[in-house]
């Protein structure tokens, strides 16, 4: 596995958001993952990690997933989450998420699942992505803490 670049102020991957989660992905240059246990400050009720952040981070697997195999950033355009069973914080998490159909540049289409270190499923999701324009995500590439070529070519 590869680890994958990061940049300043995601929420998710921003090593310098103060209220991020500072996630590190890596790829086999197919499936993206990352490790997570959430904290006690992701409650969202009753010692139960919230479904937002839940699928900020599936969501988060997904663009990775997208941008891995089409060397193109994209933004979600629909997001679908199936939330199994409640996670709790201090749990150890496993995120993994992969491209499942890419439609001629124009519409990426990936899957993605939330589990636990027993390896039993906790939330699944699905979601179609855009492309970003060129002139966007030259702009949008100055942000990485490393030079995100490899993955998006000289392009990103």
């Amino acid at each position: 596995m590869k680890l994958l670049p990061h940049t300043r102020s995601c929420f998710v991957c921003g090593e310098s958001n103060p209220a991020g989660l500072k996630l590190r992905f890596e790829t086999d240059g197919r499936l993206v993952q990352t490790r997570f246990v959430p904290r006690a400050e992701h409650v969202g009720f009753r010692q139960t990690v919230h479904g937002g952040l839940m699928a900020t981070l599936l969501d988060e697997i997904m663009v990775w997933a997208c941008a891995v195999q089409t060397k193109r950033f994209a933004f979600c355009a629909e997001l679908n989450v199936r939330f199994l069973s409640p996670v709790r914080p201090g749990e150890a998490l496993i995120a993994s998420g992969e491209l499942v159909s890419n439609r001629r540049g124009k519409l990426f289409e990936a899957r993605a699942e939330l589990r636990n270190q027993a390896g039993a499923t906790l939330a699944t999701a699905t979601g179609k992505y855009l492309p970003i324009k060129q002139a966007e995500v030259a702009e949008m590439a100055t942000d990485f803490v490393e030079d995100p070529s490899w993955v998006f070519g000289k392009e990103g």
